[in-house]
């Protein structure tokens, strides 16, 4: 947990070549294919898939495997964009703003932002009065919470889950 760090060493980055990204767009669609699987599909053996796929992944390519779940269904589906400027900033004040925000369920991500807000923040439950009981007991509850402004979603129209590459 923390602030990320800005500087980056590029230098110490792999190599992708167009296995590597084969593999990755592979993945990326499907990660609960086997490496055999895999290997069909970006027609390599299994074993250097396998050693390739492990590389991705203690590099950092490949952060987690998970499932897309239906908010609907799971009845999370009222989503809410929140806007958040805090008080004032400085990285303790930044600091425990993350750790709070990380520790609140409802909220399934969450991002620095410029402009005239701090933090965007992606809310999922399962209606407006959830909503409303999570602005003031949760989001509330933080002291460095300046102002909020709240974007209900009415359609999802497109929601991909990974990258064009």
């Amino acid at each position: 947990m923390g602030l990320p760090k800005v500087e980056s060493d590029k230098s110490k980055e792999m190599q992708l070549d167009e296995k590597d990204l084969q593999i990755l767009r592979t993945v990326q669609h499907d990660g609960r294919l086997t490496i055999k699987e895999i290997a069909r599909k970006v027609h390599l053996s299994t074993t250097p898939v396998f050693e390739r796929l492990h590389r991705l992944e203690d590099e950092g390519y490949i952060k987690r495997y998970s499932a897309v779940l239906d908010a609907e269904k799971l009845n999370m589906g009222f989503v809410v964009f929140c806007n958040v400027k805090l008080r004032q900033m400085n990285r303790d004040i930044a600091m425990d703003f993350i750790r709070r925000i990380s520790d609140l369920p409802e909220v399934t991500e969450c991002y620095n932002i410029s402009g005239n807000f701090d933090y965007l923040l992606k809310i999922h439950v399962p209606d407006m009065k959830a909503y409303q009981h999570f602005l003031i007991n949760d989001l509330g509850a933080i002291e460095s919470v300046g102002s909020i402004e709240s974007t209900f979603v009415m359609q999802e129209i497109k929601q991909e889950h990974g990258l064009n590459f």
